[in-house]
């Protein structure tokens, strides 16, 4: 690898970071004080996509990876809530990804194309249940902030519960609804 590509490489490491930083700023409309990170978010759809795939007979690897590489263009577009999407035209996400790692080795700039193209575009169970999975962490992230006291989040419940495809994903999401986010620890609790 020559250094340009080394720098290439290292630069756009560095630009994700940002994820870590950068709010999901949906949840400032729904009146949430201090939302996830977009890193946070993706983190979550990751897991619940290799959960999913293992559930529909899909890939979990190549599910967590989609789910990983979905947002990645918000270190240059941001987290644009849907209410702002309807007054820009912002470049597609392929376009951006191509951005971020024009100046990355070959095999990075090739890979990471073709999984946000993937994701984009594609219809594979794989891409199916990366999908669920982003909408199903937006639910369970929902239920979590009504838990703590921000009541005006059911439409991000409603809205998210609507898209899911997978029957999977569909029965995840009606038993979050009926669980408090530390209900999992009562099985280690007896």
């Amino acid at each position: 690898m020559s250094d340009e590509q080394a720098r290439g490489t290292a630069g756009f490491l560095l630009e994700m970071g940002m994820l870590k930083r950068a709010k999901r700023s949906g949840w400032w409309i729904a009146g949430v004080k201090d939302p996830e990170t977009i890193a946070e978010h993706s983190f979550r759809v990751a897991l619940i996509g290799s959960v999913l795939a293992m559930m529909e007979g899909a890939d979990p690897a190549k599910t967590a990876l989609l789910g990983l590489w979905h947002d990645t263009q918000e270190t240059r577009v941001s987290d644009i809530p849907h209410i702002g999407r309807r007054y820009l035209d912002a470049a597609p996400n392929e376009k951006v990804t191509a951005d971020q790692v024009s100046a990355a080795h070959p095999a990075v700039r090739t890979g990471a194309q073709r999984v946000v193209e993937e994701y984009e575009n594609g219809d594979s169970l794989e891409v199916v249940c990366a999908r669920d999975a982003d909408k199903l962490e937006c639910l369970i992230q929902a239920v979590e902030y009504r838990e703590q006291g921000c009541s005006n989040v059911q439409n991000w419940i409603d809205s998210s519960r609507s898209k899911l495809k997978t029957a999977s994903a569909q029965s995840l999401a009606e038993a979050a609804l009926t669980m408090t986010s530390v209900e999992w620890q009562q099985t280690y609790l007896r």
